[in-house]
């Protein structure tokens, strides 16, 4: 379930009147920003973005941009972009420049579904001018390269259950991996980058019955590096998408130093989609609320605002 829903008492013009007064002037009134913008949900920001602009005659996003600073302004854009776009420009941002960060692409593209992948190209495309798979092409290597353009086709299969895949596909994992010299990454590809989440589940079950192995066992001892991590993150999804990103959450900000860059991506894009399962799973796991993580590891508005987000406002 998600934590931020629509504001039932949703007016545009006052939402609008309300950010003006609070930039407008000497100073800012930021606990008033984000007790707006953290009680609406992304279609209703849309909506503000045009009404602002009509009223005003300036883009909000760049009043923002003016007026706020630090991880506090990060979030608060990135609450304004429509969640296609949002992604696409993480995926670019992943991708430009030296180096790829792999953990970005992996984690956006094993867990979208082939709608969201769709929108994402296109909104690649639109914002960039850019083609997403062709850039990934170029920018990644290997099995890593191969599980990467696989999932970016969105084309994952959404047909029924089927018994007797599952046992074959369980049985074609055991032979590609533990049944031969080296490992057969590409047929692991074909099965976990093709088939729908609600038959690789069975797969998986099957699997461990024949083998006595998690899958998440088998790929580990047979892979290593980013394709490991390719494959664990779609293994890991198809069990459950608030554990994995809860596992996300912990890891953004346990230790020293806070992936701030994460934090706000996986807060942002789940707050409408699993955000209240993703809490009860981050409490299971780590003992812990979340909010008492961001509370320890965040400050200030940017705090406040992950908070807010965390909390919700569908109670």
């Amino acid at each position: 379930m998600a934590s931020i829903v629509d504001f039932p008492d949703f007016n545009v013009q006052d939402d609008c009147e309300a950010l003006h007064e609070a930039m407008k002037g000497l100073g800012t009134d930021e606990d008033l920003i984000t007790g707006i913008i953290t009680n609406r949900s992304n279609i209703q920001r849309q909506e503000m973005k045009t009404m602002y602009a009509q009223m005003w005659g300036k883009e909000l996003e760049k009043e923002l941009k003016s007026e706020l600073g630090g991880h506090y302004e990060d979030v608060v854009l990135a609450l304004f972009q429509k969640p296609d776009e949002y992604d696409a420009a993480e995926l670019r941002n992943a991708l430009k420049g030296a180096g790829t960060k792999e953990s970005v692409l992996i984690e956006i593209l094993c867990s979208r579904s082939n709608e969201e992948i769709a929108n994402i190209k296109a909104a690649y495309k639109k914002l960039f001018d850019r083609d997403l798979v062709k850039d990934l092409e170029d920018d990644t290597s290997g099995y890593f390269r191969r599980l990467m353009f696989s999932l970016a086709q969105g084309s994952r299969s959404e047909e029924d259950i089927n018994e007797d895949m599952a046992n074959e596909d369980a049985e074609a994992i055991l032979e590609a991996g533990e049944g031969c010299w080296g490992t057969d990454e590409s047929r692991f590809n074909v099965i976990l980058a093709s088939r729908s989440f609600p038959q690789l589940l069975m797969t998986f079950d099957k699997y461990e019955e024949l083998s006595g192995k998690t899958i998440e066992d088998s790929i580990k001892s047979e892979m290593s590096g980013d394709i490991q991590d390719g494959m664990i993150a779609i293994a890991s999804s198809v069990r459950s998408k608030p554990k994995y990103f809860a596992k996300k959450l912990y890891k953004s900000m346990k230790g020293a130093g806070t992936d701030d860059r994460t934090l706000i991506r996986v807060m942002v894009t789940r707050a409408e989609v699993d955000m209240l399962e993703i809490k009860q799973h981050f409490q299971e796991q780590y003992d812990q609320p979340l909010e008492a993580f961001i509370k320890d590891d965040c400050s200030g508005d940017y705090r406040l605002c992950l908070l807010l987000l965390a909390v919700g406002n569908n109670s």
